[in-house]
This record gives structure tokens, sequence and C-alpha cells, in this order.
């Protein structure tokens, strides 16, 4: 689970400039999904949002150490929105204005919408300013650049500590704010 702060996504210029340039392409991408793209369209992509003001907060849970309880369909869902508060608690938000807008990949049913939106609305309303608005969407990652940029991190970090394999992600660890991996060998 990783988030973003404060990042405007030209992944259209990545999909026409390097996706869909080519005339005889017969299949249009609409979508950036890291496994689909190569090392160097990843590189140019990120040229164009390097100079951009974002970061990027990450939390990789090690599931070998989890609870058998939370490994239930019930136990992930308490389980993930407890990482996205504890993820989300880390994002200094106490500067946020006009309003703080959370997107969160649309995974999830209604009831379980209603219940990540319930929770970690409480949460984070203590955290801002009285005068802050909190707006929390569910949005499908092929309408939303900002989704398909936080995968293209997601996937890099993934590779990071599933295969040892860093190309990507030594290319944005600059722009790490926080990272951690839960229930790891270091207890967090």
């Amino acid at each position: 689970m990783a988030g973003m702060s404060r990042i405007v996504v030209p992944n259209s210029i990545t999909l026409k400039n390097k996706l869909n340039h080519k005339k005889q392409n017969k299949r249009i991408v609409e979508e950036l999904h890291a496994t689909n793209l190569s090392y160097p369209n990843k590189r140019y992509f990120y040229r164009q949002i390097r100079n951009n003001d974002w970061n990027i907060y990450a939390v990789v849970l090690n599931k070998g150490r989890v609870y058998d309880h939370l490994t239930s369909k019930s136990g992930r869902k308490k389980l993930y929105n407890y990482l996205a508060n504890f993820l989300l608690d880390k994002v200094d938000l106490s500067m946020a204005s006009p309003a703080v807008t959370l997107i969160v990949d649309r995974c999830k049913n209604k009831e379980e919408i209603a219940d990540f939106n319930q929770y970690l609305g409480n949460q984070l309303e203590a955290k801002l300013p009285l005068n802050i608005p909190l707006n929390i969407y569910h949005e499908d990652s092929r309408a939303n650049a900002g989704l398909q940029t936080v995968d293209l991190f997601c996937w890099g970090i993934y590779r990071k500590y599933e295969h040892g394999d860093q190309e990507w992600y030594l290319h944005y660890r600059a722009r790490i704010s926080y990272e951690t991996e839960y229930l790891g060998s270091e207890q967090t």
C-alpha cells in the first residue's frame, strides 16, 4: 500500500508519446500498468513528473507474520483499513488546505466502502484542522491517472521486497518520505 501527496500526473503524455504513437498500433493502450510498461518508458514517465511537489509513503505487509484471524475475508478488510490509517498517520496534514481528498482504488463493495470511509474518515478528521473538509472517493484506476501512478511506484516497491529487483525502485527512491515493512523482521 502506498500513497502519494500533491501530484499532477501527465499519464496521457506517456500514453501518447510512448505507447500509442505508432499509426500501425491496432490496440490503443488506455492505462499505464507497471507490469506492461518497459523500464525506459517508466523512466520517461518519471521525467514528466519529477519536478512536481510529491512524496511517496509506503507500508509493506509481511503476510507470513499476520495473525490467522486477520487472513479471513473480514479480517483482511479490518487489516487493510488499519494499515491505511497507519500509513496516513505518517503524512503531516496540519497545513492541508483548502481540503484533503483521499482517492482509493475501487476494489470494495458498497458495504466495505462505507466501512472504510467511516473508519478512515473518523481517523483523518481527528487529525485535520476543523475548517478543512475531507473527501474520500473510490475510483476505477483506468479513469484516474493518480491511481495509475501510485500503481507504478507500488510495483517497484513490490519488486524490491519480493524479488530483490530494485532497478525501478532506485530510480524514484529519493521521493520516498516514509517506508516500512509492517510485521517485518524488526517489529514495527
